[in-house]
């Protein structure tokens, strides 16, 4: 294993060694080399094997009386210990040779060596095929950090972001400009994390995202600006995200979206590792309304079929109450989806039904008393229905019916695969833009009032602007998501760049306080230039390339499921004296002070009249 490059740099510049553990070939044979590394593997005082970032070398062990220090030093020196050798490179003995690792004919006859640090007993083992908690991996990060596949994903990182810098501002004249992290709140959008000012009452916020910065650099006249963003976001445990993350974060001037849209592809298309096979450009696009009809959700995975079909056309003539009740509705639907060879979910919605395909062909299903053969052929041509096939069924409000069956298409693929149909590649790409998307959602807790479906900023569908002061709920949006494999890696639109329909959008359809915004707002007035952007989720993409189970393996030092850094006990109390600087105070629920005070095990604050952490016991 090693280091994933186009054309491999010098490793050996500033450094002592001679060569890495990873390149030693047949033809430095006869040759006296230096390596450094960590001791991988120790066989009874004979060989060891020597392990850089870059691979494998086995190192001989000197049995004579004249190295006698050297092998007492070697043989009894820990697994893991950081060691130096110098020795000459020789063939391995005729058979002996190992074709699995690329340093494989060769060995190293150590005649010096020197042990740097000695590594005590170890959490757990650096091996790969080991399997070990997250949790025990995250708190001794750096020893896991170690491994082959941390090594390679984050390699393989450094490699895309130094080809998408090479493509923005070498091959297109984009600035790379670093915004700042201590900002102000804003409305709308997922939960920021607050940072307490020594000002009373006044505190900073961690920006989610360079949103208003990029767009004041474009009123500014950088025309066109990217940044390697580190973002933001306190949404708490949520699976496979993290409070910290990072965003390719793009903005142009004087662009309209098939020009983002054709950015985007030529970046992928540069950057993309060689070993993952090619990208085929241009990208397929699909309306939001087509996403969620064909596939019940807005990003769908497009490596398999079982689309959903709407079948209400087929069952409206029927005597069917559930069916009639479902198409009476104003956004009614009656849809189904076809999964092959018989795997249902044992956790089927209530509202979903089942029709199975026998073996003679003829179907199984309560709704089969409603349809005559002649119907029941038709329905099995219309969802190509094959033997063993099941369908499941759901009618309903279209949105409801469609995310159903959307969820219901996914649980069944996994259910397929685990049963060993292979329905989605792992090394396939399937890219797809998703188009159209409304400009506002009604607002889950009260549906009466509207939300952003992406953000305030997002400009209307030059066809629909009219709508905009007549009929929001109708506005499609200049927004667009970048879709891989089912998972969004991007989004952006193309911005409102008018200071008086921004501030319309803001006060009368989102009903908020616009003056949170004002330095946005006035900026707007300055003669701002039509302007759009993107940002692609960079931790996402990476682990889809590399086929990461979790994007935080592809993170240095990422955090838990729960927001916790694990190895360095973060978020920490903090005592009231720190906190006096900033006018804060903490104030425990009850619950809390009970807990801490019957426990001094627990890192609690110190200074409070019911905590044990400076008493004696």
């Amino acid at each position: 294993w090693g280091s994933p490059a186009r054309s491999r740099p010098r490793q050996q510049g500033f450094v002592t060694r001679t060569n890495t553990c990873g390149e030693l070939r047949s033809a430095h044979v006869g040759q006296e080399v230096t390596l450094y590394g960590w001791i991988q593997y120790q066989r009874q005082g004979l060989f060891l094997v020597l392990r850089d970032f870059q691979g494998l070398t086995q190192i001989i062990i000197p049995q004579d009386e004249a190295h006698a220090h050297v092998k007492k030093l070697l043989s009894n020196a820990p697994v893991e210990s950081v060691v130096r050798v110098t020795g000459i490179v020789s063939p391995r003995p005729p058979g002996q040779e190992n074709p699995k690792m690329p340093t494989g004919d060769i060995e190293v006859k150590a005649e010096t060596a020197e042990v740097l640090n000695f590594c005590k007993k170890l959490p757990f083992e650096i091996k790969d095929f080991i399997k070990k908690s997250e949790a025990l991996r995250m708190q001794y990060r750096y020893l896991d950090l170690r491994s082959s596949q941390l090594q390679y994903n984050l390699r393989l990182r450094s490699q895309i972001v130094m080809r998408m810098r090479e493509y923005l501002c070498n091959l297109h004249g984009f600035v790379d400009v670093e915004t700042p992290t201590l900002f102000k709140r804003t409305p709308g959008g997922a939960k920021e994390f607050l940072v307490p000012s020594r000002e009373v009452g006044k505190f900073y916020s961690l920006p989610q995202s360079p949103q208003q910065f990029k767009q004041l650099l474009m009123v500014g006249g950088l025309d066109r600006y990217f940044q390697v963003a580190r973002c933001y976001r306190d949404e708490g445990s949520r699976p496979d995200r993290q409070p910290e993350f990072t965003q390719i974060d793009i903005e142009m001037s004087f662009v309209d979206q098939a020009g983002i849209q054709r950015l985007i592809e030529g970046l992928l298309q540069y950057s993309w590792p060689e070993e993952r096979g090619s990208i085929t450009t241009p990208f397929p696009s699909m309306t939001y309304e087509e996403a969620l009809a064909d596939y019940g959700t807005d990003k769908p995975d497009t490596r398999f079929g079982m689309k959903i079909v709407d079948i209400g056309d087929f069952l409206r003539g029927l005597d069917i109450q559930f069916v009639q009740k479902a198409l009476s509705y104003p956004h009614g639907s009656v849809k189904a989806i076809c999964i092959p060879q018989g795997v249902v979910s044992d956790a089927l919605h209530t509202e979903v039904m089942e029709i199975i395909c026998r073996p003679d062909g003829s179907l199984k299903s309560l709704l089969t008393k409603f349809l005559g053969e002649k119907q029941q052929s038709e329905l099995i041509q219309a969802l190509n229905m094959q033997v063993d096939d099941v369908v499941l069924l759901a009618a309903g409000e279209h949105k409801q019916v469609c995310s159903a069956l959307g969820s219901l298409r996914l649980e069944s693929a996994d259910l397929l695969e685990a049963a060993g149909l292979v329905l989605r590649d792992p090394s396939a790409f399937h890219f797809l833009w998703v188009v159209d998307f409304p400009l506002f959602l009604p607002k889950e807790e009260n549906p009466a009032e509207l939300e952003s479906a992406h953000h305030p900023f997002t400009a209307p569908h030059p066809s629909d602007t009219s709508l905009l002061y007549s009929d929001p709920t109708k506005v499609r949006s200049q927004h667009y998501d970048l879709v891989l494999n089912g998972n969004e890696i991007g989004g952006g639109s193309i911005r409102i760049h008018n200071a008086e329909q921004q501030r319309f959008v803001l006060e009368k359809v989102l009903k908020e306080d616009s003056e949170v915004l004002s330095h946005l707002l006035e900026a707007l007035e300055f003669g701002a230039p039509p302007h759009g952007g993107i940002a692609l989720g960079l931790d996402r993409l990476i682990s889809l390339i590399v086929d990461a189970p979790s994007i935080r393996d592809v993170i240095a030092f990422p955090k838990s499921f729960r927001g916790r850094d694990l190895m360095g006990n973060a978020p920490d109390y903090v005592t009231p004296e720190e906190l006096e600087p900033y006018h804060i105070q903490v104030s425990w629920p009850l619950e809390e002070k009970e807990f801490l005070a019957s426990s001094c095990l627990h890192p609690c604050p110190t200074e409070q009249p019911w905590c044990r952490s400076n008493s004696s016991e």
